[in-house]
């Protein structure tokens, strides 16, 4: 007799390594499975030649996952110089190939034109929808779709290694940047093109690759020792101001009320506690100086 696995609601973010070879979602479900969790979800996909820091959210911190969705990020990249291919990285066939002759004050010259906002025509083979079906679909079928340029910000672009034809980088830059456009643009202003060969990320947020955990040393792990990697759910709130609120304060906004405490002026999203510190959810401060909640977290039981 095959029993049904039994689920649990479990709560809190992972910060999972992702490994080379598999999807963003495979690794999801996998994660999923070791924790029997009711409920998870990663926040920004990886491909899977990419490795990295991949945060993955559990029961009621999914609610909050667009901090990290909207969260800027840091990579290490490998771009090699001389070759261009169809998909911009190794994944997919060699279009064009010249030979390297840059320099090294070249390199740095270009590289500092990518610094600040800066414009990026999305790639045919990527997710991104085109009448509901995604822009990889079509590239397949060997049909290009018109993509208009959309602006993203390179906050900082660090040459680590320029040997030969290769060139390792670490970029930190805003959501929705393409890694392996940024690669093919630095490799058409140099004159030579260029294609992604690996990609890490090292940071979403304030989150940081150090901190991260892969599968093998999850599978090894006692369910209790799996849980105690969890980080609470208020950890990704952690940058918005906390309003710590009396218990009838509490009740009432649990009960979807606006309620007034003294000494909130200032408008905006923050973290509501409740007595005892216990995290409560998003709220927003409005012009009127209350205290709206937007979105709450189910209270424990008990």
């Amino acid at each position: 007799m095959q029993f049904k696995r039994i689920k649990r609601a479990v709560s809190g973010v992972l910060l999972l390594d992702k490994a080379y070879g598999i999807s963003s979602n495979a690794a999801l479900q996998q994660v999923k499975r070791l924790f029997q969790a009711e409920k998870a979800g990663h926040t920004g996909s990886l491909d899977p030649i990419a490795t990295g820091l991949l945060p993955v959210c559990f029961g009621e911190a999914t609610k909050f996952s667009h901090y990290l969705l909207d969260a800027s990020k840091g990579y290490q990249a490998r771009f090699k110089l001389g070759t261009t291919t169809t998909t911009g990285d190794i994944e997919g066939e060699i279009l064009t190939q010249l030979p390297v002759t840059v320099s090294l004050d070249e390199i740095h010259r270009v590289l500092k034109k990518f610094v600040g906002p800066i414009q990026q025509i999305p790639p045919m083979y990527s997710a991104l929808k085109h009448q509901g079906k995604a822009l990889y679909t079509y590239a397949r079928a060997g049909v290009d779709i018109h993509r208009n340029p959309r602006e993203v910000t390179i906050y900082d672009l660090t040459l680590d290694v320029f040997s030969g034809d290769e060139l390792n980088v670490t970029v930190h830059c805003s959501k929705g940047t393409y890694i392996r456009v940024l690669g093919e643009d630095i490799g058409a202003a140099l004159g030579c093109g260029a294609h992604m060969v690996a990609l890490r990320r090292i940071e979403t947020g304030r989150f940081h690759l150090r901190n991260a955990i892969n599968l093998s040393q999850l599978e090894e792990m006692t369910p209790e020792q799996r849980d105690a990697t969890l980080l609470p759910v208020d950890c990704l709130l952690a940058s918005l101001p906390k309003v710590i609120l009396d218990s009838e304060s509490a009740f009432y906004l649990q009960q979807g009320q606006s309620v007034r405490q003294a000494g909130q002026s200032e408008a905006g999203p923050v973290g509501l506690y409740g007595p005892g510190a216990v995290f409560l959810g998003l709220g927003e401060i409005t012009d009127q100086g209350k205290i709206a909640p937007k979105r709450l977290v189910l209270a424990e039981k008990t």
